[in-house]
């Protein structure tokens, strides 16, 4: 039972810090500042719901997929450390993360018909920073079930963390304006940081984990 509390805090709290509602709030407002109600109200269904399709396709598959190009687990679960040590950094200092959306992005999308799709579902919502922790959770979830007892809900605890995230999301971006109105952007740094200190301590955690399973040697042979 604690391992399986464990999981559940472990996989709810990385994939809504690497989602990041309030960051793709604000990204919404700044794409959608000059739409009306109605237009404003679709982009947020459809983004979500592209991102939540993403997350769950990677959620279910993304083992398979990691098979079919050759990489291990290991390999995926320390380069995603990496990749996630880097967003919580930019997280820390305040910045949007270059792997959640570059300007280039942004601009090409303030004159795209359908921005729902690109930039906000990918790579704003649903990132590389999500998908490869929905794999690695999964993954985990899979492993660990046998060996220590937990039952088939720990597998069922990946596809509701990226559920519960997308539905933050697309309730932040439905009340867009009023969390905009009382969230400045003294408030909004402060957070971003905490979450960011989170994220890196998850980064590195993962790091280490991959690092013990691919090298049991450096545990004294336990993987």
């Amino acid at each position: 039972m604690v391992d399986l509390l464990s999981f559940v805090l472990l996989s709810f709290s990385s994939i809504l810090i690497v989602v990041n509602p309030l960051a793709a709030t604000l990204i919404f407002v700044s794409l959608t500042g000059t739409m009306d109600q109605a237009a404003k109200l679709r982009v947020a269904r459809d983004a979500t719901r592209f991102a939540l399709i993403t997350l769950l396709l990677f959620t279910f598959a993304g083992g398979w997929i990691l098979q079919l190009f050759g990489i291990s687990i290991e390999a995926f679960r320390i380069a995603g450390g990496i990749l996630l040590f880097g967003i919580g950094m930019d997280m820390v200092y305040a910045k949007t993360s270059r792997t959640k959306m570059t300007a280039t992005e942004k601009y090409e999308g303030q004159d795209a018909d359908d921005i729902a799709v690109m930039p906000l579902a990918i790579p704003m919502i649903a990132g590389p920073g999500a998908i490869t922790s929905v794999i690695v959770l999964m993954n985990e979830a899979m492993a660990t079930n046998g060996a220590t007892g937990m039952n088939i809900a720990a597998i069922a605890v990946v596809p509701l963390a990226a559920v519960t995230a997308i539905w933050i999301t697309y309730y932040m971006m439905r009340n867009a304006d009023i969390i905009v109105r009382r969230i400045g952007q003294r408030e909004y740094r402060a957070v971003n940081r905490l979450m960011g200190m989170l994220l890196i301590a998850i980064a590195v955690q993962f790091i280490i984990i991959g690092i013990r399973t691919a090298f049991p040697i450096l545990t004294g042979g336990i993987a």
